[in-house]
């Protein structure tokens, strides 16, 4: 497989945590992980030696004309929502976006590829504290703030600060294959797949508490995707009534307990496609989707793609 070309757009005072996302996920080379990995460049604007919001000066000798020949751009969080954004970088981001690149922003990045108008018409999101900003600034952006990240195929947008690094693992899970992102997961130490729906954002004062209590019963859920599981056994598992069950997912996790198996079964026939020659019926009772048909009808909603198709891109074999 060749390397893609990923570019990301430095200008001055961006946020440091944001740039830096980028930078370890696709920046360094994982030749124990693959043969192939992202041919990595930092863009600067031309004649200028921009400084983050920490004072770190990036090296390179990529221009911002250079977004416009990558195959990804990244555009992580801007200076200032409220400010007018770098025409050249707008205008780069939309060349780019022109030319068939996939464009990818990060936090308040989203506000950079509005004002390229490229998400005119289009479902985005952005850090839960701008998104009623972006909404009003930009009329024709359908914001979503309420998840991690949203992929709209050639344009993906991600909510505020770690929503960065589950997006970039997307990116490299779709590129790649799930074993290769949960393997660079590990190395990150964060949880391997969080869905893009997943709420970006929990109130509750006994969110912790609920995380602590709920740890275990997801720890026991994974070891048995095999077997059937219902919210009556989950509840029962963990000692709790059904109604508390749902509280405490949709506290920890944004969503009902039966969508978290659902992707998490997803998940795990994933990787068996990638690691397995498996046939698709023992794949699919593995993963504890039941039959063929229901693990190409749940695949293929998710992944997009059905379950062979994904087989022939990415296994290992």
């Amino acid at each position: 497989m060749a390397p893609r070309t990923l570019a990301v757009a430095v200008t001055n005072g961006v946020p440091i945590f944001e740039l830096a996302i980028p930078c370890e996920v696709f920046g360094y080379r994982r030749p124990d992980l693959t043969d192939s990995w992202y041919d990595f460049r930092v863009c600067v604007p031309a004649g200028e030696r921009p400084r983050t919001a920490a004072g770190f000066t990036p090296e390179t000798a990529y221009g911002l004309d250079a977004l416009v020949e990558a195959d990804t751009v990244v555009i992580p969080a801007c200076h200032d929502v409220h400010d007018d954004q770098p025409p050249e970088l707008v205008a780069a981001v939309r060349a780019a976006h022109d030319n068939g690149a996939r464009i990818v922003s990060l936090c308040s990045g989203a506000f950079v590829l509005a004002a390229a108008g490229i998400l005119d018409g289009r479902p985005a999101t952005t850090h839960w504290m701008h998104a009623d900003l972006l909404a009003d600034r930009y009329p024709k952006v359908l914001v979503d703030p309420s998840v991690l990240y949203i992929d709209d195929g050639d344009v993906l947008t991600s909510a505020g600060t770690a929503a960065g690094l589950d997006l970039c693992l997307h990116i490299v899970r779709n590129d790649y294959g799930a074993a290769i992102a949960n393997a660079l997961a590990k190395r990150l130490v964060m949880p391997a797949h969080r869905p893009g729906g997943q709420a970006q954002y929990i109130d509750g004062g006994n969110a912790v508490d609920d995380m602590d209590q709920l740890a275990p019963l997801l720890d026991w859920a994974r070891r048995r995707l095999d077997q059937p599981l219902t919210i009556s056994t989950l509840a029962q598992q963990a000692n709790v009534t059904t109604r508390t069950l749902i509280r405490r997912f949709h506290t920890v996790t944004g969503t009902t307990p039966m969508n978290w198996l659902r992707n998490i079964r997803i998940e795990h026939a994933r990787e068996l496609l990638e690691t397995t020659n498996l046939p698709i019926d023992r794949i699919a009772e593995r993963s504890g989707l039941g039959s063929p048909a229901n693990l190409r009808h749940h695949f293929t909603r998710t992944v997009g793609v059905p379950p062979s198709t994904y087989r022939k891109a990415f296994s290992a074999g």
